[in-house]
C-alpha cells in the first residue's frame, strides 16, 4: 500500500467490478434525483456511467484508459457548466454512500473512497 497515497493500491486488490457495481448504483440514483438528474445530458447516462467508472478505476490505482479517452481529468473544469452548490454537493454525497456497500467494498475500503469522494465533491463547488 502507498501510505502517501491510500487509494492507490485498490483497484489491483478488488479489480473493475466493485467500481462497476458503483457507478451502476449510483447513477440508478441520480437518474430519479430531482436536483441531480437534470444536470446530465438524458441522452448521454451511460456515457456518464463510463466515465465515473473509468475516473474511480484510474484513480484507485488501474489503468489509465480515462485519461488515455478523456485526457487529464480536470475534475473542477469539467464541472464548471453545472451550478454545484452546498446543497447539490451534498446530495451527490448523500447518494453515493450507499452505492458503496452495494457495491461490494469493505468497510475499510468505502471509508477511503467516501472521503475521497467527500474532499472532491467539496471541490467541485462553484456557486
Amino acid at each position: 500500500m502507498n501510505l502517501a497515497d491510500p487509494l492507490s493500491d485498490l483497484h489491483p486488490r478488488v479489480g473493475d467490478a466493485p467500481f462497476t457495481r458503483l457507478a451502476g448504483a449510483f447513477y440508478r440514483r441520480v437518474r430519479s434525483d430531482d436536483l441531480l438528474g437534470p444536470m446530465y445530458p438524458q441522452h448521454d447516462w451511460g456515457g456518464a456511467e463510463h466515465r465515473l467508472r473509468g475516473f474511480l478505476i484510474q484513480r484507485c490505482g488501474g489503468p489509465d484508459t480515462y485519461s488515455r479517452e478523456r485526457g487529464h481529468p480536470r475534475l473542477r473544469m469539467r464541472h464548471a457548466p453545472f451550478a454545484i452548490d452546498r446543497a447539490a454537493r451534498d446530495r451527490w454525497i448523500q447518494l453515493m454512500a450507499p452505492c458503496l456497500a452495494e457495491a461490494g467494498f469493505t468497510e475499510a475500503d468505502a471509508g477511503l473512497l467516501q472521503a475521497f469522494f467527500e474532499q472532491v465533491a467539496t471541490h467541485m463547488v462553484n456557486r
